[in-house]
């Protein structure tokens, strides 16, 4: 039995890959000072004579509206209701959002759509925000350990008596500049619109028929941050900050796994900032959805099995190997991105830096970012099957105090068997 289909009305499809089917949408002048000059980001799809980006918003879960929609439980013309959405915490505007380059993937506006944008949305163009913040506790095991040990103390201010930490966080969805992005990949645009055309399998024709539409929401996961202490101090030199940069792990971060020290290190880096905050400074932790390196979890299990089924056995010497055996690149984060979510709130120095990857410390220097202090993880905290990880990046140039492993000793770093 045939079921009616709720979406299929008889209506033609209107594709937007050629600007001569629509009138002049509201043009992006990305960098300007003026948020009306600048322009609104509309990505809807309510009314498509709006749009003035490639793709939509909610990245990845586009996917999942488009089926609600096709399944008639969600209505395609839906203008959200913006009413008592605005920030719990404004973050002001920076110079560095008006920097030539300093910020190329995402929207510095985008928490501001219900008050800078408010005369289009009163004109009924549908615009929706790609960024928002709201306030919160955090109930972590390994918080309540910390004050059990006496290394943070209940202030009732951070650490709540309930021993909660309480936290602003920003929720950010990427929103790509495609020539600023080209500019700092130092490639040209057209090279970077038909890569990205080519290798999405032709998801997104605007790429290469629509120069006019210079902003692109690619269909990736967003970037979170968590701070400790005022929002506004992030952007005060005066002030110590502590900060985290850490890209999603699932098994790790989520369910504990210890083949590598994902969940370990970010807690530290937590706690860290939380004793910042506590001293009269600010600590702040970005959490950015990379799984595996921007791999995958399919990837990374299948990297597993290989490191671990290798006739040596799992050892640090083919780490980085055995990965770029199974994806053809030992690492596909492109950290070059990654300052932009800093520069957003206005950092322009960080007292103690919880990463000891070379990538990231480069990346965050290279955007006019001084670091004072970086901050390794305290051998204790480093599982017994992640010391494969550890010494192997290492070897690679991740920060370290000590000395670097050389390729005999990395042979006799072993994790355990697949078991």
């Amino acid at each position: 039995m045939i079921s009616h289909d709720p979406v299929d009305d008889g209506s033609h499809v209107i594709l937007s890959s050629h600007s001569n089917q629509f009138g002049s949408a509201i043009r992006i002048n990305w960098g300007a000072q003026d948020p009306l000059e600048r322009g609104p980001v509309i990505g809807t799809i309510s009314n498509k004579t709006d749009r003035n980006v490639i793709g939509t918003h909610g990245g990845s879960y586009t996917v999942y509206r488009a089926l609600s929609i096709a399944s008639g439980h969600f209505s395609s013309d839906h203008r959200p209701d913006l009413t008592h959405t605005d920030p719990a915490v404004a973050v002001e505007p920076q110079p560095s959002w008006f920097e030539e380059g300093r910020i190329v993937s995402l929207d510095p506006w985008g928490a501001h759509t219900n008050v800078v944008f408010r005369e289009f949305l009163d004109q009924g163009i549908s615009i929706q925000p790609t960024i928002a913040i709201t306030q919160a506790h955090l109930t972590l095991p390994e918080i309540h350990g910390a004050i059990e040990a006496e290394r943070l103390s209940v202030d009732g201010e951070i650490v709540t008596e309930s021993r909660d930490v309480r936290v602003t966080k920003i929720a950010i969805d990427p929103v790509w500049h495609l020539p600023s992005i080209s500019e700092r990949f130092k490639i040209k645009e057209s090279t970077l619109r038909k890569t990205l055309f080519s290798e999405t399998g032709g998801m997104f024709p605007e790429l290469v028929t629509r120069s006019d539409l210079k902003v692109w929401l690619p269909p990736i996961g967003s970037s979170t941050a968590y701070v400790f202490g005022h929002v506004a101090d992030l952007a005060n030199p005066e002030r110590e900050l502590t900060c985290r940069v850490h890209d999603e792990c699932n098994g790790s971060d989520v369910f504990g796994s210890d083949i590598c020290t994902c969940r370990p290190y970010l807690v530290f880096g937590i706690e860290d900032a939380v004793r910042t905050a506590q001293r009269g400074g600010v600590g702040i932790v970005v959490y950015f959805r990379k799984e595996g390196r921007a791999l995958g979890e399919v990837t990374k299990f299948l990297v597993y099995n290989a490191r671990k089924r290798q006739p040596d056995g799992d050892n640090a010497a083919t780490y980085f190997h055995r990965t770029e055996c199974v994806a053809g690149v030992q690492d596909a984060r492109f950290q070059e991105f990654m300052p932009d979510v800093l520069n957003y709130f206005g950092i322009t120095k960080i007292d103690n830096l919880h990463s000891m990857s070379n990538m990231k410390y480069d990346a965050i220097t290279a955007a006019g970012i001084r670091v004072i202090n970086r901050i390794k993880i305290p051998e204790d905290l480093i599982p017994a099957d992640a010391r494969v990880e550890i010494e192997a990046k290492k070897a690679a140039g991740y920060f370290s105090d000590g000395d670097t492993p050389n390729s005999e000793s990395l042979r006799s770093v072993k994790g355990r068997d697949l078991t």
